[in-house]
C-alpha cells in the first residue's frame, strides 16, 4: 500500500495544482485613472508562473480623493485602487522574476474580495492608497479568514495621521484583537533576500521636491503578526513603493529610491511564499 501511494501521490499532487490553476479566473486587464486601457500587454502575458502580482480591488472610502471623478463602479476600474496599475505591478513582477529563483508572471491579477474564493488562490496581495480606501464589513471578513490561512497582505502608500487613523479603523474591522505595530530591524521580512537595516522615506513622483506627502514626516514600516509570529499585514507608512516600482525606468525619478523600493518588494514578496 506504501509503494502504491508514493507512485500515486505525484499525481494526486498535480492534479491539485492542475485544479487550482482551472479554478483561478482568467487575466483581465482594468482601465486605470493613470494609464487608461492604453497600456500594451507583454508578449508573454499568457504564460503562467509561480507566483502572480495580486492587486485588491476594493470600493472609495470617505477619503478618496477619485470619488465622483470617474463614472462607472469601482470594479471595472477607473477608481483609486488602480493608482499606479498596471505598470508598477508588471515592473515588480519583472524584478522578482529577475533577483530571484520565483518564476514570476508578467502580468498581475486584480482581485475582488467579493468575488467568491478567489483571493484564495493568491498567496500575496497587495493594495495601494489604503489610507483611502472603503473596505467593507463583508470584506474585511474575508480578508481575516484569508489572512489567518497564510495569506500576506501588503498595504502601500498611506500618508500622514489622517490617512493613518483611517486605515488603523479599517484594520480593526479585520482584527479586532490584534495591533499594527512596528517591524524591528531582526524581522526576517528584512533579510529573506536583502538586508535592509537601512531603511529610509520614499517619496512618490508628485512629492520629491518636499519628500513627503501631508504630514507624513518620518516612515514606518509597520506589521499585524499572527500567533506564530508570522507577518500577515505588511504597511508602508509614510511611503510610496507603488512609484518606485511604476518608475523604475524613468531617469526622472531617483535611483536610491527605485533601488531600495524594488529590494523591500523582493523582500516581502519571497517572505510571504516562505513563511
Amino acid at each position: 500500500m506504501k509503494n502504491l501511494w508514493r507512485v500515486a501521490c505525484p499525481f494526486v499532487f498535480t492534479g491539485v495544482v492542475i485544479g487550482a490553476v482551472f479554478a483561478q479566473r482568467a487575466f483581465r486587464q482594468y482601465p486605470s485613472v493613470e494609464y487608461g486601457s492604453r497600456m500594451p500587454l507583454p508578449s508573454n502575458w499568457s504564460k503562467p508562473g509561480e507566483w502572480t502580482f495580486a492587486r485588491l480591488m476594493y470600493p472609495p472610502g470617505p477619503l478618496d480623493g477619485y470619488r465622483g471623478r470617474f463614472d462607472g463602479p469601482w470594479q471595472e476600474g477607473l477608481s483609486l485602487w488602480t493608482q499606479d496599475y498596471p505598470r508598477a505591478d508588471r515592473a515588480l513582477a519583472n524584478a522578482v522574476g529577475r533577483l530571484t529563483r520565483v518564476d514570476s508572471r508578467s502580468v498581475e491579477q486584480s482581485v475582488n474580495l467579493d468575488d467568491g474564493d478567489e483571493v484564495y488562490n493568491w498567496p500575496w496581495l497587495y493594495a495601494v492608497q489604503v489610507g483611502e480606501w472603503g473596505l467593507t464589513e463583508a470584506q474585511a471578513e474575508k480578508l481575516r479568514d484569508y489572512l489567518l490561512r497564510g495569506g500576506f497582505f501588503m498595504a502601500d502608500d498611506c500618508h500622514g495621521s489622517e490617512e493613518q487613523a483611517y486605515f488603523e479603523k479599517t484594520m480593526k474591522m479585520v482584527f479586532p484583537e490584534r495591533e499594527l505595530v512596528d517591524i524591528p530591524n531582526n524581522d526576517p521580512i528584512f533579510h529573506t533576500v536583502f538586508d535592509l537595516d537601512d531603511r529610509f522615506q520614499i517619496p512618490g513622483a508628485e512629492h520629491l521636491s518636499t519628500g513627503h506627502k501631508k504630514d507624513g514626516y518620518v516612515a514606518h514600516w509597520k506589521g499585524i503578526y499572527d500567533d506564530k509570529g508570522r507577518i500577515m499585514v505588511a504597511l508602508s507608512l509614510n511611503s510610496d513603493l507603488g512609484d518606485s516600482w511604476e518608475f523604475l525606468d524613468d531617469p526622472r525619478y531617483p535611483v536610491k529610491y527605485t533601488a531600495l523600493g524594488t529590494k523591500i518588494g523582493v523582500n516581502y514578496v519571497v517572505y510571504a511564499m516562505t513563511h
